[in-house]
């Protein structure tokens, strides 16, 4: 089946779908409230189906690319969980130290998706690393729904301080030059945020795609720039922007941010139908530019 678009589908159900997918309703609240659009012989069980990630559209840089290196690595966390996984992948013809980018999943752990976004880094010349927030859990378990549990099981403070010793990691590896760049979605993308606020003196750029916003207070650590990537129709993330633009301007911390208009939250992400891929190939090209400027 090829991916629908998001128009085929009413605006009422495609929020509902972004309330079950950040567990703010359950699957079967979801199915219920779902009930309503079911018609031309397709059920609520159908439609969640539908709208849920399929990962056989989201490959575009494969597993075995020849220009890439790729392995999983493990570092070391210890105000976190202690042992970390996650997925490296830097260009093969290595030469010289690079800059680091780490790339922060949703909130279902190190998925296909992610996985493949990591390797989009690495194709642009990058070491890209990719830490899994569950492995404490055994992993990503294969599945979306299921990864989406095991992560709301874990301490987030704790997942914080995993991503913060990522890329304190990552500055270190001996491929990296110590310049760190951040780039996240969804619960990656308010971890962009974090880090920035946390991590001043190595994260040099950051790029959160519709990310939760730090608190005020919190903004004038950040030394980064920032680029920040926002869904027309992601009411929810959107309203904390105009007290974050304000913090941004009177911290004078450099920033950009644009809004894409008429595309939910998740709009990059290519295994779903809330995909718009006008939207995210322009996000994607902005985010490779400002890469490019910023950490060279």
């Amino acid at each position: 089946m090829n991916r629908p678009p998001a128009s085929r589908f009413d605006q009422e159900l495609l929020d509902l779908y972004d309330d079950y997918a950040h567990s703010r309703i359950g699957r079967r609240d979801f199915l219920d409230r779902a009930a309503k659009f079911a018609a031309g012989g397709l059920t609520a069980a159908a439609l969640l189906e539908i709208l849920s990630p399929n990962y056989a559209w989201a490959t575009q840089i494969p597993k075995d690319d020849a220009r890439l290196k790729t392995e999983t690595a493990e570092y070391d966390s210890p105000k976190g969980a202690g042992k970390m996984k996650g997925y490296l992948a830097k260009p093969a013809a290595t030469t010289g130290k690079r800059p680091g980018i780490i790339v922060v999943h949703e909130n279902r752990g190190l998925n296909p998706y992610i996985e493949d976004v990591v390797r989009r880094v690495a194709v642009e010349g990058y070491v890209a690393f990719g830490p899994d927030a569950l492995t404490p859990l055994g992993g990503y378990p294969g599945d979306d729904e299921k990864g989406k549990d095991l992560q709301a099981k874990r301490k987030p403070e704790e997942i914080t301080e995993d991503f913060v010793a990522a890329a304190q990691w990552l500055a270190k590896h001996p491929d990296c030059n110590g310049k760190i760049g951040v780039v996240g979605f969804c619960f990656g993308g308010g971890m962009a945020n974090t880090l920035a606020v946390r991590l001043p003196e190595i994260v040099v750029a950051a790029v959160p795609f519709y990310g939760r916003q730090p608190v005020a207070a919190d903004v004038p650590k950040i030394k980064a720039a920032l680029l920040l990537h926002y869904a027309g129709l992601d009411t929810r993330i959107n309203e904390g922007w105009p007290a974050y633009e304000a913090a941004l301007k009177q911290a004078g911390v450099k920033y950009e941010a644009f809004t894409y208009p008429n595309v939910n939250h998740g709009f990059h992400n290519d295994t779903t139908p809330r995909y718009d891929e006008a939207s995210a190939k322009l996000a994607w090209s902005r985010t490779v530019e400002f890469f490019k400027k910023t950490l060279g």
